[in-house]
């Protein structure tokens, strides 16, 4: 679901976030129109609201887990997970961790990926909220609740800052409800 469609319609925060947020045609491709939310980091105050807006939503529901996804979410989470008195989980690319990890593959539009996450990060019976930056194929996200729940914990919802209107991944998150807060950008007078 959409923020705006979750109480926070008209919110001029959101429109400051999708504002913040560059887009960058053909990269990395030929064809993608990259939704670049480095130039939103550097903007203090719409970081902040990116940030306070997820806060606001997760500080009461009992959340001691929040993963996020490398590379983009690990920009969104510690913060959201210091907030809310949680622990933060990096979910990582393999070979990116020390120690004993476990690791979950996934189809991607254009190939395969996996996560990899450290045995022992979460607990059975922990409630978490995986956080990334964008959810398109939802192919990630669904690896990430994978990863989660093969070692017990209990994932209460996927967020995301940007999101496809007709994410055609919901399906693939096995009933786990998605929180975005804008559509992707278009890039204005392009091409």
């Amino acid at each position: 679901m959409f923020a705006a469609e979750n109480g926070l319609k008209g919110d001029p925060r959101l429109q400051s976030i999708s504002e913040a947020i560059r887009v960058v045609p053909h990269f990395p491709k030929p064809g993608i129109m990259f939704q670049d939310i480095t130039t939103l980091l550097l903007n203090h105050k719409v970081f902040k609201d990116t940030v306070d807006i997820f806060v606001d939503r997760y500080k009461d529901m009992g959340i001691s887990v929040v993963a996020g996804i490398e590379a983009r979410g690990f920009m969104f989470g510690p913060s959201v997970a210091l907030a809310i008195g949680a622990k933060f989980v990096p979910l990582r690319k393999p070979g990116k961790l020390p120690g004993k990890v476990i690791s979950e593959a996934y189809e991607l539009e254009y190939g395969k990926d996996c996560l990899e996450m450290h045995v022992g990060a979460v607990q059975e019976g922990e409630k978490a909220v995986v956080i990334d930056d964008l959810v398109a194929t939802g192919g990630t996200l669904s690896a990430a609740i994978k990863l989660l729940e093969r070692m017990g914990a209990e994932v209460v919802e996927c967020a995301c800052v940007i999101g496809l209107p007709e994410v055609k991944g919901q399906n693939r998150l096995n009933g786990r409800p998605l929180y975005i807060l804008v559509e992707p950008r278009e890039l204005e007078n392009c091409c």
